[in-house]
């Protein structure tokens, strides 16, 4: 079966585990700390903060900027439902914003008008933006809209680690951006998470959060406030240190494999079976998702696409359409965007570890699946 993505781990960095497991110093410590300090000079930010899951980074993002209960926080409609969850752990609830039909992201003009639209009791005091699969938001325009109306930004950018805006990378343009390192992102420590930020008491109280709300000074542990258990092992830290310079090369592999998807999907396209993705230099194709046409039963394309051993599923969740979510959905066809890529969306085969052959294959045997649907 040609799965959907596998994970880049080499002898190398199954070695740098070992060892930190057979040290019996497992906990965060001079590997996490070390790791962080690369990820600094990766991603261009002043502090990056690992913690045990790119839900876990979410989490703490919200709780450091002290948003809660009485507050609202603007959220896309189309994207993997940590993004809300978190919202409403923290007690404020998401206003959910409709996504561009092509890059999957919402466009700064959308959380514009949510915002002019806003009537809740609650106060908007934040806005979460995603990079979708790694496709960059135009943070240039939403950070000076979020400017205008006093609201702060953290970026999911739990699949967009090396993709850029303007020169800068993905998540370090908000006051904070959050990382995921699960297995089906491009760099993976089974499960954990990064946030990145440029302002030192937000990164100071970040460390702190991660780790029961303690510092260490002279007098021992001083716990200031209630926080959590979300530190990131030291071996696996030492695993993402070995993948990390790695790391852009394989950004650059799947920017060359999203291209040869894109020219031999092109006549899907033509014939009205599919839409493929916006394409963005900044990019950094986490997943490919195309959208087939109305009326191609998604469920069927993919059965007929296992049975040639081709692993394909859905891209992302539709929140208004979920039902933990439904509550926020203020009318059915609020988000018809979001809704469309939700059932129509369908991601396939993508990671640096293919190339040509399985592009080729897969465009094949998905060009047989479609033209059999339509026909």
């Amino acid at each position: 079966m040609l799965r959907l993505s596998l994970p880049h781990i080499d002898e190398a960095g199954i070695a740098a585990a070992v060892e930190v497991l057979r040290s019996g110093h497992l906990v965060h410590g001079t590997q996490g700390n070390a790791f962080e300090r690369e990820l600094e000079a990766w991603l261009g930010c002043r502090h990056a903060v690992l913690v045990s899951s790119g839900t876990a980074a979410l989490h703490l993002a919200l709780v450091a900027l002290d948003i809660g209960p009485g507050d609202a926080v603007l959220v896309p409609d189309f994207t993997f439902p940590a993004t809300a969850n978190v919202v409403q752990l923290v007690g404020a609830i998401p206003v959910l914003v409709d996504v561009d039909a092509r890059s999957y992201c919402v466009a700064p003009q959308a959380f514009a008008a949510a915002i002019e639209q806003w009537q809740g009791p609650e106060r908007l005091r934040a806005v979460m933006p995603v990079h979708e699969f790694g496709h960059p938001v135009d943070m240039t325009a939403l950070c000076a809209l979020a400017r205008r109306h006093s609201l702060k930004v953290v970026e999911d950018a739990a699949c967009a680690i090396g993709a850029t805006h303007r020169g800068a990378k993905s998540g370090t343009l908000g006051d904070i951006g959050c990382f995921s390192l699960h297995p089906r992102k491009t760099l993976t420590t089974g499960e954990g998470g990064i946030l990145a930020t440029n302002d030192h008491a937000l990164a100071h109280r970040l460390r702190r959060l991660r780790s029961h709300g303690m510092e260490r000074d002279s007098c021992g542990l001083q716990f200031h406030e209630i926080g959590f258990n979300y530190r990131l092992t030291d071996f696996q830290a030492a695993l993402g240190r070995a993948q990390l310079p790695h790391l852009q090369g394989w950004i650059d592999t799947r920017r060359a494999l999203a291209h040869a998807y894109r020219i031999a999907l092109a006549p899907l396209q033509h014939q009205g079976l599919l839409v493929l993705p916006a394409a963005d230099s900044g990019h950094s194709w986490q997943t490919l998702m195309v959208v087939l046409a109305d009326g191609i039963d998604r469920s069927t394309v993919i059965s007929r696409l296992a049975d040639a051993g081709i692993e394909a599923n859905l891209g992302a969740q539709c929140l208004s359409a979920q039902p933990a979510f439904r509550a926020f959905a203020r009318t059915p066809d609020e988000a018809p965007n979001a809704l469309r890529l939700y059932r129509q969306g369908l991601a396939l085969p993508f990671c640096e570890r293919y190339g040509s052959a399985e592009v080729t294959r897969v465009a094949a045997a998905l060009t047989t699946a479609l033209q059999d649907s339509h026909a």
